[in-house]
Protein backbone atom coordinates (compact mmCIF):
# COMPACT_ATOMS: atom_id res chain seq x y z
CA UNK A 1 0.00 0.00 0.00
CA UNK A 2 1.41 3.26 -0.59
CA UNK A 3 1.88 6.51 1.37
CA UNK A 4 -0.85 8.10 -0.44
CA UNK A 5 -3.32 5.38 -0.32
CA UNK A 6 -3.24 5.20 3.74
CA UNK A 7 -3.46 8.93 4.64
CA UNK A 8 -6.37 9.23 2.39
CA UNK A 9 -8.43 6.65 4.13
CA UNK A 10 -9.92 7.53 7.52
CA UNK A 11 -9.60 5.33 10.39
CA UNK A 12 -12.90 3.38 10.09
CA UNK A 13 -11.69 2.48 6.80
CA UNK A 14 -8.17 1.34 7.80
CA UNK A 15 -9.75 -0.35 10.27
CA UNK A 16 -12.53 -1.81 8.49
CA UNK A 17 -10.21 -2.94 5.33
CA UNK A 18 -7.84 -4.84 8.14
CA UNK A 19 -11.13 -6.57 9.19
CA UNK A 20 -12.04 -7.85 6.07
CA UNK A 21 -8.75 -8.99 4.64
CA UNK A 22 -8.72 -10.95 7.60
CA UNK A 23 -11.88 -12.32 7.84
CA UNK A 24 -11.04 -13.52 3.65
CA UNK A 25 -7.71 -14.81 4.87
CA UNK A 26 -9.68 -16.79 7.57
CA UNK A 27 -11.46 -17.89 5.18
CA UNK A 28 -9.43 -19.33 3.17
CA UNK A 29 -7.45 -21.23 5.70
CA UNK A 30 -10.98 -22.98 7.00
CA UNK A 31 -13.72 -24.94 4.64
CA UNK A 32 -16.58 -22.51 5.70
CA UNK A 33 -16.77 -19.26 5.93
CA UNK A 34 -16.96 -17.07 8.88
CA UNK A 35 -20.24 -16.52 10.59
CA UNK A 36 -21.18 -13.88 13.40
CA UNK A 37 -22.06 -16.17 16.53
CA UNK A 38 -18.62 -17.62 16.26
CA UNK A 39 -17.20 -14.09 16.30
CA UNK A 40 -19.71 -13.48 19.07
CA UNK A 41 -18.85 -15.80 21.10
CA UNK A 42 -15.45 -15.59 21.30
CA UNK A 43 -15.55 -11.71 21.77
CA UNK A 44 -18.03 -12.66 25.16
CA UNK A 45 -16.08 -15.30 26.58
CA UNK A 46 -13.58 -12.86 26.60
CA UNK A 47 -15.63 -9.96 28.27
CA UNK A 48 -15.99 -8.13 25.26
CA UNK A 49 -19.29 -9.10 23.56
CA UNK A 50 -19.49 -7.73 20.42
CA UNK A 51 -23.35 -6.72 18.76
CA UNK A 52 -24.28 -8.05 15.67
CA UNK A 53 -25.21 -4.02 14.16
CA UNK A 54 -21.85 -3.08 16.09
CA UNK A 55 -19.55 -5.55 13.89
CA UNK A 56 -21.45 -4.84 10.72
CA UNK A 57 -20.44 -1.33 11.31
CA UNK A 58 -16.99 -2.20 11.97
CA UNK A 59 -16.66 -4.04 8.65
CA UNK A 60 -18.26 -1.55 6.30
CA UNK A 61 -16.65 1.75 8.33
CA UNK A 62 -19.51 3.56 7.99
CA UNK A 63 -19.59 4.42 12.13
CA UNK A 64 -17.88 5.49 14.34
CA UNK A 65 -14.25 4.25 15.08
CA UNK A 66 -14.22 1.32 17.71
CA UNK A 67 -11.38 2.25 19.77
CA UNK A 68 -12.03 0.09 22.21
CA UNK A 69 -8.24 -1.44 22.63
CA UNK A 70 -9.29 -4.40 24.82
CA UNK A 71 -12.19 -5.44 21.96
CA UNK A 72 -9.64 -4.82 19.10
CA UNK A 73 -7.16 -7.02 20.97
CA UNK A 74 -9.47 -9.83 21.94
CA UNK A 75 -10.53 -9.51 17.71
CA UNK A 76 -6.61 -9.60 17.22
CA UNK A 77 -6.33 -12.45 18.93
CA UNK A 78 -9.41 -14.45 17.52
CA UNK A 79 -7.41 -14.09 13.98
CA UNK A 80 -4.33 -14.98 15.35
CA UNK A 81 -2.13 -12.13 14.42
CA UNK A 82 -0.58 -9.45 16.50
CA UNK A 83 -2.53 -8.56 19.83
CA UNK A 84 -2.01 -4.65 18.31
CA UNK A 85 -2.67 -4.93 14.63
CA UNK A 86 -5.85 -3.54 14.73
CA UNK A 87 -4.71 -0.62 16.93
CA UNK A 88 -2.44 0.29 14.80
CA UNK A 89 -3.34 3.07 12.59
CA UNK A 90 -0.51 3.22 10.57
CA UNK A 91 -1.68 1.02 8.14
CA UNK A 92 1.41 -1.78 7.97
CA UNK A 93 0.28 -5.24 7.27
CA UNK A 94 1.94 -7.72 9.12
CA UNK A 95 4.47 -10.18 7.15
CA UNK A 96 2.55 -13.07 8.49
CA UNK A 97 -0.72 -11.44 7.78
CA UNK A 98 1.14 -10.54 4.16
CA UNK A 99 2.18 -14.03 3.14
CA UNK A 100 -0.78 -15.45 4.05
CA UNK A 101 -2.65 -12.69 1.56
CA UNK A 102 0.11 -14.13 -0.92
CA UNK A 103 -1.59 -17.41 -0.14
CA UNK A 104 -5.14 -16.64 -0.53
CA UNK A 105 -4.01 -14.45 -3.82
CA UNK A 106 -2.72 -17.75 -5.18
CA UNK A 107 -5.90 -20.23 -3.25
CA UNK A 108 -8.13 -17.92 -5.58
CA UNK A 109 -5.98 -18.57 -8.89
CA UNK A 110 -5.95 -22.32 -8.53
CA UNK A 111 -10.15 -21.93 -7.98
CA UNK A 112 -10.47 -20.38 -10.90
CA UNK A 113 -8.23 -22.72 -13.08
CA UNK A 114 -10.30 -25.90 -11.05
CA UNK A 115 -13.68 -24.15 -11.72
CA UNK A 116 -12.90 -23.63 -15.51
CA UNK A 117 -11.27 -26.91 -15.98
CA UNK A 118 -14.57 -28.93 -14.62
CA UNK A 119 -16.42 -26.41 -17.08
CA UNK A 120 -14.40 -26.87 -20.29
CA UNK A 121 -14.59 -30.91 -20.13
CA UNK A 122 -14.93 -31.61 -23.73
CA UNK A 123 -12.69 -28.77 -24.83
CA UNK A 124 -9.59 -30.00 -26.81
CA UNK A 125 -6.19 -30.60 -25.08
CA UNK A 126 -4.84 -27.39 -27.60
CA UNK A 127 -7.55 -25.23 -26.79
CA UNK A 128 -7.32 -25.95 -22.95
CA UNK A 129 -3.57 -25.05 -22.96
CA UNK A 130 -4.20 -21.80 -25.18
CA UNK A 131 -6.67 -20.52 -22.76
CA UNK A 132 -4.37 -21.54 -19.65
CA UNK A 133 -1.38 -19.57 -21.55
CA UNK A 134 -3.77 -16.17 -21.78
CA UNK A 135 -4.41 -16.51 -18.06
CA UNK A 136 -0.57 -17.27 -16.94
CA UNK A 137 -0.06 -13.92 -19.26
CA UNK A 138 -2.93 -12.02 -17.84
CA UNK A 139 -2.00 -12.68 -14.73
CA UNK A 140 1.85 -12.25 -15.08
CA UNK A 141 0.68 -9.00 -16.35
CA UNK A 142 -1.56 -8.28 -13.49
CA UNK A 143 1.75 -8.61 -11.26
CA UNK A 144 3.89 -6.59 -13.39
CA UNK A 145 1.42 -3.48 -13.01
CA UNK A 146 1.13 -3.77 -9.02
CA UNK A 147 4.18 -3.91 -9.37
CA UNK A 148 4.61 -1.10 -10.98
CA UNK A 149 1.97 1.00 -9.38
CA UNK A 150 4.02 0.50 -5.77
CA UNK A 151 6.71 2.15 -7.02
CA UNK A 152 7.65 5.73 -5.30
Amino acid sequence: MTDDASSSETPQTRLARKLNLLLDLYEAEGSEALTYPEINRHMSQRGTPLSRSRWAYMRSGDSSLANDPVLLRNLAEFFGVDRDYLLDDAGEIPKLVDAQLELLRTLRESRVRNFAARQLQGISPDTLMRLRQVIDERTRAEGVNDAESNQP
